[in-house]
């Protein structure tokens, strides 16, 4: 890890905890304690108000706001080739964040990147626009908390009525799913957004409860999968 990466992460860890002891911060950014003290002393003398001292532990006592570190090829790669992405799959609302937030990035990229471009790409041609039109609804109602009612067709196009606890949208082997707790399964269950038929929100808001959280169902495919992390 470069120096000036390692000197802003020491300020956004302190920015998100309490006390935090130098070896802590060590052993998170994997260097010596040593090197820790050089740091903190150097943010300090750049106007960073870092309090606490040597063997009792940092904070920050004030909001502070670091300027972004400039991002390097590789990382200026990952940033438009995920721009595309989500400017391809990721429903209006999303899509025109990402043109806003690339144009963003760009304006204040040194000269030697203003021409990088990454040769990989997410044409939105030959993409059922239906797999799209709902995205933004289950966005906002997923947030929210919000009961919905949703018509969804089968494999077999049987048409069946659901209330829904939406708790999450992700992307997987080329298609966007839902994961819900379904009111009439009593359940968990996991709904391709392309087969929605109609979605409405119900007006009604729930509130988390254990064993019925996305976390719940997490670990109930990790325990019957196994985990890849």
């Amino acid at each position: 890890m470069r120096r000036a990466d390692r000197l802003f992460q020491i300020v956004q860890i302190l920015r998100h905890r309490r006390l935090t002891t130098a070896k802590e911060l060590a052993e998170r950014l994997e260097v010596s304690t040593r090197t820790i003290y050089r740091d903190v002393q150097d943010l300090c003398l750049n106007g960073i108000p870092i309090e606490g001292e040597a063997g009792v532990g940092y904070l920050l006592r004030q909001e502070v706001s670091v300027p972004p570190l400039m991002f390097n090829e590789v990382e200026l790669e990952a940033i438009q080739v995920g721009m595309r992405m989500v400017q391809a799959r990721g429903g209006k609302e999303l899509a025109s964040a990402a043109r806003q937030a690339m144009i963003k990035v760009e304006a204040v990229l040194p000269t030697r990147l203003q021409e990088y471009q990454s040769l990989m790409f997410a044409p939105d041609f030959y993409i059922d626009s239906d797999e799209f039109k709902f995205l933004d609804l289950l966005r906002k109602t997923s947030r929210e908390r919000e009961y919905l009612q949703m018509d969804y067709k089968d494999a077999k196009e049987a048409v069946t009525r659901r209330e829904l606890r939406p708790l999450a949208i992700y992307f997987w082997k080329g298609l966007w799913t839902l994961l819900a707790w379904c009111e009439l399964r009593n359940d968990f269950r996991n709904f391709r957004v392309d087969r929605i038929v109609s979605l409405t929100p119900l007006g009604r808001h729930f509130s988390l409860t254990p064993g019925q959280e996305m976390q719940d169902y997490i670990e109930l495919m990790e325990a019957e999968y196994g985990s890849r992390s």
